[in-house]
């Protein structure tokens, strides 16, 4: 099965294959704990990418690009419910 978004391409330098892992990570330097960057992945840059943000301290997450579309779709909805109106109190 291919999740891929032919949109989404690998952020390894000169790749052009479609993305299937989301490597998130932060600088702790610049960035609070809880903010996450992200690095898009083809299989073949998945571990050298992860290598790359892990020697520094950096990765914090790699996920499949279909289960962090997932994970972001369900926070919208979360955000949605929590900041709209409420139906029932019509």
């Amino acid at each position: 099965m291919n999740t891929a978004d032919p949109t989404l391409i690998c952020s390894a330098k000169g790749c052009r294959t479609p993305a299937v892992w989301v490597l998130a990570w932060n600088n702790p330097k610049l960035h609070t704990p809880e903010r996450r960057k992200t690095w898009l992945a083809c299989e073949e840059h998945r571990e050298y990418l992860s290598r790359f943000l892990g020697v520094r301290d950096f990765l914090k997450e790699v996920v499949t690009l279909a289960d962090w579309q997932e994970a972001q779709k369900s926070a919208e909805k979360d955000a949605e419910g929590e900041s709209g109106p409420d139906p029932a109190r019509g």
